[in-house]
């Protein structure tokens, strides 16, 4: 049941197992801990006892009150019947442990796999886009109600990147790139999309979304791509992952997880299916046309100007979203040659 994170930490000791089931009363003692190593980010672990399965995440962001918004968003989620994986609770009901100044929380083992655009059908599609729909509906229900403690966000408005800030990045990656020794076949495609991306912005500098331009904000999974989603056979099983719950434009959520997961090896998305994962999600969560298409433009400048793979590599020196980079540079570039193909696939 992998796990994902915005933050970069290092290596961490192994969990404190007798400890934790000590905690959660599980009978039964420990019989495996190994970690869970799909995703880039991850800390959790498969834990098996003598009675079963489970998935222990380490919580490195270390906010219990955080965390357990999370998890009685879930618990209430799956009353409505969203496909999640509650946390086990405590002899007193809490979800959240914490031990050694560490927060653990255990979940039920889902066994499933995960599927990518390339492995659903058209039908498949479909119900991604209603789930993904699904689940903002429930999420306005279940954190509009009080049931989370009674904490209220608001969605900020969220201004949109200046162009003028990119090519200051695009300058000193580019340096990073040519000066990397010894240079390889990625540096060279790196300097290659950088110079590539820095013509296309002098052309559609004027296109920046303008402030107020987001579409209306709700509650969001924050993080809704092929790993976060297992599917047992053909249907979802569990939505895991809910570290990024927030408020957010709810339809720029529904097209970042169709550029992640509709997205060809070479960039292009493959629109047949997104379509019918649009058609599907505005049905199910009362968006219109006009706010996917807001969506679109925001979420396509929002491409045009990220280089996340490429500061990984030069800044951070870290090397594990290196395979992402062919397909993440190359739809930027697809996307803006096919700018009006892709809303229209979303909004018709």
């Amino acid at each position: 049941m992998p796990r994902s994170s915005a933050t970069l930490v290092p290596p961490v000791p192994g969990p404190p197992l007798r400890a934790l089931l000590h905690h959660y009363r599980i009978a039964g003692e420990p019989v495996s801990c190994e970690p869970v190593t799909q995703g880039l980010l991850n800390r959790g672990y498969r834990v098996a006892t003598t009675r079963g399965a489970y998935f222990l995440k380490h919580h490195l962001d270390g906010d219990p009150e955080a965390i357990v918004r999370q998890h009685r968003a879930t618990q209430r989620l799956q009353e409505l019947g969203v496909p999640v994986a509650p946390p086990v609770e405590g002899a007193g009901g809490d979800t959240v442990a914490v031990i050694g100044g560490r927060c653990y929380a255990l979940h039920p083992w889902i066994d499933g796999r995960h599927r990518d655009g390339a492995q659903l059908t058209a039908r498949a599609s479909r119900r991604l886009g209603g789930l993904l729909g699904l689940v903002h509906t429930c999420l306005d229900h279940v954190m509009g109600d009080g049931a989370t403690g009674g904490v209220q966000q608001q969605g900020a408005a969220h201004e949109s990147r200046d162009p003028a800030r990119t090519f200051q990045d695009i300058a000193e990656l580019l340096a990073l790139a040519r000066g990397h020794s010894p240079g390889d076949a990625f540096d060279e495609l790196a300097v290659h999309r950088l110079v590539e991306r820095r013509e296309l912005l002098e052309r559609h500098a004027h296109r920046r979304p303008p402030p107020g331009a987001e579409p209306a904000p709700g509650w969001v999974h924050g993080d809704f791509h092929p790993l976060n989603l297992l599917y047992r056979g053909v249907e979802p099983a569990a939505i895991v992952d809910w570290d990024r719950l927030a408020v957010q434009p709810r339809a720029e959520e529904a097209v970042r997880a169709a550029a992640i997961f509709f997205v060809r090896p070479t960039g292009e998305l493959e629109l047949t299916k997104v379509r019918a994962y649009a058609t599907a999600y505005r049905r199910a969560a009362g968006a219109d046309a006009r706010e996917l298409a807001a969506a679109v433009h925001r979420v396509w400048w929002e491409r045009l100007n990220d280089f996340w793979v490429l500061r990984w590599r030069y800044v951070r020196h870290d090397r594990r979203a290196d395979p992402q980079f062919a397909a993440v540079s190359a739809l930027a570039v697809w996307w803006t040659k096919e700018y009006e193909a892709v809303r229209d696939a979303f909004t018709s």
